[in-house]
C-alpha cells in the first residue's frame, strides 16, 4: 500500500502558505500563481487553517464581498482535516470523500511536512494499479 509520505516523497514536500491577517485577494494571487487550489494557514508556523478556491467561492463571491477587503481568518476553514505521512491512499482516499474535502495537510508533531490533494491521491491509485497490471501481464506471459 502506497503512504502519504511515499506520495510526499515523489512530489515533494513544500507549501505555499498565507496568514490570517492576509487579504483573500493575495491568497488567490498566490493560488493563481502557483497554479494550485488551497493555501495553509499559518501562525507562528502552525497550522491554523486552510483557504480554498471553494472557500473563495462560497464565503465571498456569494455573500457579496470584496477579495481585496476581506481578512483570510473570516473565510478559512478552520476545522480543517489532517494526516500523518504513515497514513495509505486507501485511508486518505476515505477521508476526501467522507468529509467532501480535496486537500489534506500532512502534520508530524504539529508541524506541517507537506499537503496532498485529491489529485494526489488519484495519481498514486492509478500507478499502483498499473504497476500491478504489468506485473500481472508479465507474469501471464512468462516475462521477465
Amino acid at each position: 500500500m502506497i503512504t502519504v509520505r511515499q506520495i510526499l516523497d515523489g512530489k515533494g514536500h513544500a507549501t505555499c502558505s498565507v496568514t490570517r491577517d492576509s487579504m483573500v485577494y493575495d491568497a488567490l494571487k498566490l493560488m493563481a500563481d502557483k497554479e494550485i487550489g488551497a493555501l495553509l494557514v499559518l501562525e507562528g508556523g502552525r497550522l491554523v487553517g486552510v483557504i480554498s478556491e471553494r472557500d473563495y467561492a462560497r464565503k465571498v463571491i456569494l455573500k457579496g464581498k470584496s477579495s481585496l477587503d476581506t481578512p483570510v481568518k473570516e473565510i478559512m476553514t478552520q476545522d480543517f482535516v489532517w494526516v500523518r505521512p504513515e497514513q495509505t491512499v486507501e485511508e486518505c482516499m476515505g477521508l476526501v470523500t467522507e468529509k467532501r474535502i480535496r486537500h489534506l495537510p500532512v502534520l508530524v508533531d504539529d508541524q506541517v511536512v507537506g499537503i496532498i490533494s485529491i489529485g494526489d491521491l488519484v495519481k498514486a491509485v492509478i500507478d499502483e494499479k498499473d504497476f500491478t497490471i504489468k506485473q500481472l501481464e508479465s507474469y501471464i506471459t512468462g516475462s521477465r
